[in-house]
């Protein structure tokens, strides 16, 4: 569970800023697990420093979190992290209904009459 120590630093137990620096916090302990400096992550991830000292505060955008997590081998945790979801009957319902049932038959084309001259 996220934040089950006191890291929040002064920030709401479980608010988004709060949850966000915690996973910045535990991918620089998997950087450091790892024994590679933020430059190496970088160079790995393809990204700059700034943005892998900048995910290890918890403020990074999606695309670049995948890139770091990729280069520290914990792509394989995102789908512990947000595991693939299911289509609920209900909602599998309503895309059934909209799905076409026939076509809509063949369009006619008119020639163009081309005046002779």
């Amino acid at each position: 569970m996220f934040l089950n120590g006191n890291h929040n630093m002064g920030k709401e137990r479980g608010s988004p800023a709060a949850i966000a620096e915690e996973v910045g916090e535990r991918l620089k302990q998997a950087r450091l697990n790892a024994n590679l400096t933020q430059i190496e992550v970088a160079n790995l991830s393809g990204v700059s420093r700034k943005v892998v000292m900048g995910a290890e505060k918890g403020k990074v955008q999606l695309e670049y979190l995948v890139a770091i997590m990729m280069a520290l081998n914990l792509a394989d945790n995102i789908d512990k992290f947000l595991p693939k979801q299911d289509i609920s009957p209900l909602q599998l319902a309503k895309l059934q209904a909209k799905k076409r049932q026939r076509a809509s038959g063949k369009k006619t084309i008119e020639k163009e009459v081309l005046p002779k001259w």
